[in-house]
């Protein structure tokens, strides 16, 4: 007998939005933090995009569609130990896994100590984060050598497993970039559908505009130059 297949919205366009923007904007960071000179004043643009990005998530895990929520993709550890021993629930499968909810919580919190260390850090020749000024000697160098020497090579190890991530389900029939450019996963059993709708994603446009918003007074905080 065959079986019915369900096919269920699952990414919603401002969560596979905010996922294309964020990979465009750490590889240009990366890119540009490696050329270093003059290209530093886009390293800058592109870590105030990431973190413009990084604060409309944490909103957008709050209030957006149903699994791109972060309450459904917090787990216990007995359900991360039972999904490690095949033991799996339905819900594993739709939006993020225990193992793929481990990597977005990490990615998150790692960029986010990135772009952080970076608004505190200085190179001592051209260029000094926005928010300087405001802390110690000490305090701007201990942040621009986690920045330089520390973050970035976490960031970029993570980068690095969630593309084996990816190539690994992909070769188990499960193609985690198609949903995310499409939103939508092919599913044996009907689960509730995120919201995608008109009014969800003006809610989102609004959530970006306050994000930037706050992001552009942060850049805006650095000393004047003379």
């Amino acid at each position: 007998m065959n079986q019915h297949i369900h096919k269920i919205r699952v990414w919603d366009l401002p969560t596979r939005l905010f996922h294309w923007a964020l990979v465009a904007a750490v590889i240009g960071l990366a890119i540009t933090g490696t050329v270093g000179g003059n290209a530093m004043v886009w390293h800058f643009r592109f870590g105030y995009s990431v973190l413009t990005l990084l604060l409309f998530r944490i909103v957008w895990g709050l209030v957006g569609g149903r699994w791109s929520r972060f309450g459904a993709f917090i787990y216990s550890p007995a359900s991360v130990i039972n999904y490690l021993k095949g033991k799996g629930k339905l819900e594993h499968g739709v939006g993020h896994s225990p193992i793929g909810a481990g990597s977005v919580f990490a990615m998150l919190g790692f960029l986010l100590a990135q772009v952080g260390t970076g608004l505190l850090s200085d190179d001592e020749i051209a260029f000094a984060g926005p928010l300087t000024r405001f802390v110690s000697n000490a305090t701007v160098g201990l942040a621009t050598n986690y920045h330089t020497n520390i973050g970035k090579w976490i960031v970029l190890a993570l980068v690095l497993l969630h593309v084996v991530a990816i190539v690994v389900y992909l070769r188990r029939k499960h193609n985690l970039v198609g949903a995310m450019l499409h939103g939508d996963k092919e599913l044996v059993t009907a689960v509730p559908a995120s919201r995608d709708d008109t009014a969800s994603r003006l809610l989102a446009l609004g959530v970006l505009l306050v994000c930037a918003a706050g992001v552009y007074w942060i850049s805006s905080q650095a000393a004047p130059a003379f």
